[in-house]
This record gives C-alpha cells, structure tokens and sequence, in this order.
C-alpha cells in the first residue's frame, strides 16, 4: 500500500548492583527453548514501573506499564513478534544498543536517582547465542540524571551517554569482558535557554516540552568515530566534539556547536549511508533539517528544513524519531499527537521530498526501528502499549500494516540481534 493521508517518558534498591558489585541473578523470565539456529531475537526496552522494595522513580510520569526489557523471536517472513523473556527492571530501561559482534548490550535506565544522588544508569549485558537471553554484568552511573539516549562507539571501546534530565553527555569504558567502568569524561552542557514557542511550530501548536532547562536528548559517533555529536532540546544546539579514542575523552570541535531555529528543540538524528548528509528532526518545531557534513572537520551546514507533517497541518505535535533508510532513499519521521510516521524520497543532493505518511496504529510513536533485512518496520506506540509491525516497499517507500501487534506496556525502543550472525 502506498503511504496515505491520515490525519491524526532510585533505581534497583538492593537489587541491581553498581559497578563492581555481584550482577543481579533471577533476572531472565519466561525463556524459550528450542532451536536458536537462524533465530531473529527483538528486544523492546520500556518505561518501567518502580518494582517492590525500590525508591520512587520520576520519569515520565505517571509511572510507565512496561517491566523492563522485553524480549520477543521475530517471524522473518510475516514480521510477526512472540514473546521470548524478559528482564525485569524498574529503572526505565527506555534506549537500548547493541555492540557490532550482537554479544552485548547496554541500556540507559531513566531513572534520576540512584541512592543519594541525583543520577541514573547504564547497564551492560551479555548476549546467550543459543537463544538471545541476557544476563547482567553490571550497572554504572551514567553522569546526570534521566539518561534517555546510548550508543556504542565505532571502536567498541566506549559507550557514549545523553543524561536528559541531567543536561550532560558522558562517555563510559567497555571492559574486555563488556562490562562498563566509570565515566572517563563528563560534559555539562550550557547556554541560553531556547522560547517555548518554537520558531517552526505549526498553526496553532501548543507543543512545549524541553525548553526549560538543558537537555541531552541524544549522542552518537560519525561514521569514523574521529567525532562524536550530541543535541541539546532546551538549547536548540547540535555540539560536535572532537573524540580521543584512547583516552575516552571528548574535546570542543571548531565550532563547538550550531544553533538551530530558536525553540523548535533537536531531538534525534541520523547519518546518510554515503556520511555527506545529515538530518536532524526537532521535536517542537516538527521539521526536518538537512545539514551537510564535513567528516574531514566534523562541520555541519544546513541546505533543507522540511515539515515533519503533512501539508496543511494545524495544531500540536511531538516529533520522535528519525532514521534514514538502509539503501539511502528514504527518510522516516515520527510524529506523536499526530500518530503518523511521515515518509520522504531522497534526491540526488540529499534534499526530501514529502511522499505520504502512515498511521501507526497506536498512539505516541516515541521510536521506531527496521529489522535487519529492512522487509519490516516495527513502531513503538508508547502510549498505545504496543508494538506495531509494517512491510516496507521499498520502491515508494510506503508502510502496509501487516495485521501484526506485540502487546508491550509503554515501549521505547526495540533494537535486533540476528543469532545467527551473532558472535
């Protein structure tokens, strides 16, 4: 089906450990047999209730219906997902990464405290091969609380961190076991605080939501992993920072950031296969920016802003997620409040195009991700509990629901690990 109009966010008291302590045991329930040969194993990370005998948690309040990290075997033909386990967490375990080998795994637990101090997590895991069951290694502090976004470096020495409610971004060692060691370097981001009327915002938008404060909404290497890159919401800025990648340190590029429009609030962003293009979608002013990407001097320069949304839309919405597609010729942007993920051709030059959109048949799409083979497109309805499966066309770029859901309370993200592949 081609794309069509429719219009429509403490810690384990005594039970997980800090760094160096025993790993949390119990933690796999509900683990299938059976051959794991082939298998295709999704792993949706939630907003997650504080569990018994735990501190309170202010996350994303009211408190989130998920349980931590769920786990589910992907049908590959039909997309189809059934529940495989599950790690019960209730930290909020809302942004997963896997490591390039798909043997480990770290989650940033979005919680804001962590005993007496205003921080949250980050916990890595090991990968079963034989059936893609996790087991904990161990849990650090992140650097600032809420942590909302990780990633894994290219040189898969490092784990880089954005601490939402914490204004800061950190960097954290890999042990040669996978385990992760104290931050190696904390930043503290800084500035003017943007409107909270976004410069871009639709007829009649309401939309507010980070520009109170600083807020490190995400963090992700180059492809050369020579610089690492991080948005801040509440200061409308994009920071490039030149990475030391023996040392774990990060230092100011020149120029250190870029400003976007005042109040429309970067959110998330994603590389172009060919690394030249650069797009950034901002969560308040609901559009997409096209920068041009200097990998020689880690510069960024805008060519493009387009809408998120579909021409002629009045009123509020919440931009999410955005990703570029394996082949390079479409971009996909989330849309919450509109509950649409709108769909762009890619031209010679990188600019887009608005194509058509697709309901995601749930509401609040926070993420969404393709599976390894890009056939299916899975969305995260965080406040729809569920997970919605569609194929993807790849010649127009059009999403056709497959009839396929995972019930999963308040999900944020899922991330795949092809076992077959794996190790």
């Amino acid at each position: 089906m081609f794309p069509r109009n429719v219009s429509r966010r403490t810690f384990l008291k005594g039970t997980i450990a800090l760094a160096g302590t025993a790993p949390l045991t119990g933690c796999l329930i509900g683990a299938r047999s059976g051959t794991a040969s082939g298998q295709l194993i999704a792993y949706v990370g939630t907003f997650s209730s504080p569990l018994r005998n735990m501190l309170p948690t202010q996350v994303d309040l009211p408190p989130g219906n998920g349980r931590g990290i769920h786990l589910f075997q992907v049908n590959r033909t039909t997309g189809a997902m059934t529940a495989a386990g599950l790690v019960e967490l209730g930290t909020s375990p809302s942004c997963l990464a896997v490591n390039a080998s798909g043997t480990r795994m770290y989650s940033a637990n979005e919680t804001d405290r962590v005993g007496d101090g205003n921080e949250g997590t980050v916990s890595a895991f090991a990968i079963h091969r034989a059936d893609g069951q996790l087991k904990l290694l161990n849990t650090v502090r992140s650097g600032g609380a809420g942590p909302t976004y990780v990633s894994v470096h290219p040189s898969g020495r490092f784990v880089l961190v954005a601490n939402y409610f914490g204004g800061s971004v950190a960097v954290l060692p890999i042990l040669p076991d996978g385990r992760l060691g104290p931050a190696t370097d904390i930043k503290n981001d800084a500035g003017q605080i943007g409107p909270t009327k976004a410069t871009n915002a639709p007829p009649g938008s309401f939309a507010f939501s980070g520009h109170d404060r600083t807020h490190a909404h995400m963090i992700e290497s180059d492809r050369s992993g020579r610089f690492v890159l991080h948005v801040d919401l509440g200061l409308d800025q994009i920071f490039v920072w030149k990475f030391d990648d023996q040392k774990g340190v990060l230092a100011p590029n020149e120029p250190a950031a870029i400003s976007l429009p005042p109040g429309d609030g970067p959110r998330h962003f994603h590389f172009h296969p060919n690394g030249r293009w650069f797009y950034s979608i901002q969560e308040e002013g609901s559009n997409i920016v096209l920068f041009d990407y200097d990998a020689a001097k880690g510069r960024l320069a805008a060519r493009q802003t387009v809408s998120s949304l579909p021409p002629g839309f009045a009123g509020s919405n919440f931009c999410s997620e955005i990703m570029v597609s394996a082949d390079g010729r479409f971009v996909y942007a989330g849309n919450r409040l509109h509950d649409s993920i709108g769909i762009f051709s890619v031209g010679g030059n990188g600019e887009l195009t608005f194509v058509g959109e697709e309901w995601t048949r749930g509401n609040y799409p926070r993420s969404f991700n393709f599976d390894p083979t890009s056939q299916f497109l899975y969305c995260c309805n965080q406040r729809g509990d569920n997970v919605a499966v569609f194929r993807v066309d790849r010649k127009t770029g059009g999403l056709t629901f497959t009839g396929h859901y995972a019930p999963v309370g308040n999900p944020s993200i899922i991330v795949f690990v092809d076992l077959a592949k794996a190790g």
